[in-house]
């Protein structure tokens, strides 16, 4: 919500214009993927609609997608209501022209995205992930920009033969991998 929208003291001037970070946290709720991006043009949510629903069948999802010119809408579509109503949500948090969000249950991020990648309208894909993340919006007198992401958190060290081994039957225990 609005209210987790954290704003830092960090601003700066420069003959007369303004800009402001904002830092806007996205914790995705249980078992629910997202993967943030840019795109271009208004028709972009349905051609992101119809990448999704072609990739993987019986996908659950809802897209959110900031318009930057004529009204400035949040624009969504999606077949799950509430993932839906969730993008809707965070995109109107983030505000950040052409940014989209997509929240995923019932498949992940790797399933859709060389999908995402091909549809005209997409820039940038910034993240693919289940793990919290903070998007880093600057705000100018004109509009706002994601200049960042904060995807999960920092490294703790270097994985061990015994983490390499427990990474492999994670993957392999997914079916991504030939047992």
């Amino acid at each position: 919500p609005a209210e987790q929208c954290k704003q830092f003291k960090a601003t700066r001037s420069d003959f007369g214009r303004k800009m402001e970070f904002k830092l806007v946290p996205i914790k995705p709720p249980e078992g629910v993927n997202l993967i943030a991006g840019q795109a271009h043009f208004i028709k972009a949510t349905e051609d992101i609609h119809e990448a999704m629903v072609n990739s993987v069948p019986g996908i659950r999802f809802g897209l959110g997608f900031c318009e930057a010119s004529g009204p400035c809408l949040i624009r969504s579509e999606g077949n799950d209501e509430e993932l839906r109503k969730l993008a809707e949500k965070v995109a109107l948090e983030v505000g950040a022209g052409h940014f989209f969000v997509v929240f995923i249950r019932g498949a992940y991020p790797i399933n859709v995205l060389n999908a995402l990648k091909q549809v005209p309208e997409v820039c940038t894909i910034f993240c693919a992930t289940a793990n919290p993340v903070q998007i880093l919006v600057a705000e100018t007198d004109q509009g706002r920009a994601v200049i960042g992401v904060v995807d999960g958190y920092a490294s703790k060290g270097i994985e061990s033969s015994e983490d390499v081994k427990k990474r492999r039957e994670f993957v392999r225990g997914l079916g991504y991998k030939l047992r």
